[in-house]
């Protein structure tokens, strides 16, 4: 188990070090794969060179010492900044990939000048202002990347450099046009409850207040009381085994799961007992080390718990998984600070079922599982698996979920914790619902699978489990599966299926490998409806 500074400091340097052959010749590039992105390769390798920063700042900020990463990152802030470089970024455009990697670059001017900034000559200083500035002569996606805008411009105002207030005003307005309530955000007009408002929304607020209070204590303050409020919630999502929720996009940022708590312990908040987030985080550092992430060289992988493309997004690089190392903030802390002394305690209890109002979820805990029920998804397919990442009826910290592989046989669509269809040789499941409403009670939705068949679905907390009621008006004759989990091969009783009204016979399905994002071979239990030209009404209980 991690406890102390030196612990921490070891295993970023054992998650690191591996990068450093891999850095090209003038250090402004890494390039540790051959899978693409939607964005081009040499942004992909700018990419891979800037996230590393989210660990190495704090931990020089915190008094950790490597040479040779010093050096790399010297050469190539240098190198990379510079027209006449070979290894030039280049000019940004609207919407830039590289607009979003600046981001470190400034959490290192902020936190870590003596490695980030003070080692460049004032022609490079020069060439960095001037690089950087590509973010106020072009757009960011209207979502968390306007924070990219604002950490970028306070960045260079902390230098006596050329920013733009504008810009950074802009914003910061943005972002306030996105507040909920009770602590949480949406990420922008499409955006949904998922990992951007801790890792993204509320882990750039607290830098901000971190670096701003003294100039603008208002909006500083209320960055860190959202904040505070929001990990009142977010703890929720926090198995006792210290694994995470696995639901939404970007999973394949692992431990950066648990950056939120780290960055509350950095900038000196306490939504919880400070023992309490120390727990949170080791444990949660210690279920990742011990999951098949890496690759032989000791590279990050793409894939959830163990490597696996299948799930990725089309922004998912080589070098992307290096988002996790936001993890390490609290790295920037003073060998004396509290929290490397305090104990790390055991979950809190909690309350067996909490809704979730911001959140659109009910969460329930059994036996130290998260089990969450979303209200679903309103917004177009944006994202590859948008569908599976916001639209099944549960998520678990236990069970995971399922990508599907195709939409042509049952074993590929691998339908898991889902209502799924077999008609015209194909499997349709919920994917955008025309509404829902998640209460204390329940969730309740309609959807349509497809064009001449419509859900009514009501999914209900139960003591033991869930239960799902589903209306169906149909306009075909045809096959309905209402599924439980994804469970691993001989483990099938641990999901009990019933069907309480409808015409239900159980089946056990062997998905394709690969499909769930925690275990690579699983058994689907599942209820098998016939469904009839017009009015249906089925139910089925789960047990876990």
């Amino acid at each position: 188990m991690y406890n102390t500074k030196k612990d921490l400091q070891e295993l970023l340097s054992k998650i690191l070090n591996p990068l450093k052959p891999f850095y090209s010749e003038e250090r402004a590039r890494l390039k540790i794969g051959y899978t693409s992105s939607h964005y081009p390769d040499e942004s992909a390798w700018m990419e891979g060179f800037s996230r590393p920063l989210w660990g190495l700042v704090p931990y020089w900020a915190g008094g950790g010492e490597d040479k040779e990463f010093a050096e790399i990152y010297r050469k190539g802030l240098a190198a990379g900044t510079n027209p006449n470089s070979k290894e030039y970024w280049g000019k940004c455009y609207d919407f830039d990939q590289r607009l979003v990697e600046m981001a470190a670059i400034s959490y290192g001017i902020l936190m870590a000048p003596e490695k980030v900034w003070d080692p460049l000559s004032e022609e490079e200083k020069e060439n960095l202002t001037e690089w950087l500035n590509e973010i106020n002569r072009n757009q960011c996606c209207k979502c968390n990347w306007q924070f990219f805008n604002i950490l970028v411009n306070i960045a260079l105002k902390s230098k006596g450099r050329t920013y733009s207030e504008e810009k950074m005003e802009s914003a910061l307005a943005f972002i306030e046009s996105c507040y909920l309530g009770d602590g949480w955000y949406v990420d922008g007009e499409l955006g949904q409850a998922d990992y951007y408002i801790p890792f993204a929304m509320h882990f750039y607020g607290m830098v901000y207040a971190k670096f701003m209070q003294k100039e603008d204590p208002i909006r500083s303050k209320k960055f860190i009381e959202r904040a505070e409020r929001f990990g009142k919630d977010f703890i929720y999502w926090f198995d006792d085994d210290g694994s995470a929720l696995p639901y939404g996009r970007s999973l394949t940022y692992k431990f950066a799961q648990v950056s939120f708590f780290s960055i509350c312990v950095a900038v000196g908040i306490e939504p919880v007992p400070l023992g309490v987030m120390k727990g949170i985080i080791m444990r949660h550092l210690q279920y990742w080390m011990n999951a098949p992430i890496f690759d032989h060289t000791g590279l990050l992988t793409i894939g959830y718990h163990y490597p696996n493309l299948q799930m990725s997004e089309n922004y998912n690089a080589p070098g992307s998984p290096y988002w996790s190392m936001k993890t390490f903030a609290f790295l920037s802390l003073p060998d004396e600070h509290p929290f490397w002394s305090v104990e790390s305690l055991p979950m809190p209890k909690l309350e067996e079922q909490k809704y979730i109002k911001h959140g659109d979820m009910i969460v329930q805990r059994k036996d130290g599982h998260v089990y969450a029920m979303p209200g679903g998804r309103l917004f177009l397919h944006g994202f590859a698996h948008t569908e599976e990442k916001y639209a099944k009826f549960i998520y678990s910290t236990k069970y995971g979920f399922s990508i599907a592989r195709s939409q042509k046989t049952l074993e590929e669509s691998a339908p898991d914790s889902v209502l799924s269809f077999e008609v015209f040789g194909h499997v349709f499941v919920r994917g955008q619902s025309k509404n829902y409403e998640v209460t204390s009670e329940g969730i309740y939705s309609d959807w349509s699978p497809i064009e001449g068949i419509d859900v009514h679905s009501e999914i209900i907390p139960t003591k033991l489990g869930h239960k799902r009621i589903h209306t169906i008006h149909s306009a075909y004759d045809c096959i309905a599966h209402d599924a439980g989990f994804a469970v691993s091969i001989g483990e099938e009783k641990e999901c009990i299926v019933k069907c309480t009204q409808g015409n239900g016979k159980l089946e056990v399905l062997k998905p394709d490998p690969n499909t769930n994002l925690l275990i690579t071979k699983t058994m689907i239990p599942m209820m098998t409806y016939k469904i009839q030209k017009g009015k249906n009404i089925i139910c089925t209980e789960f047990e876990y």
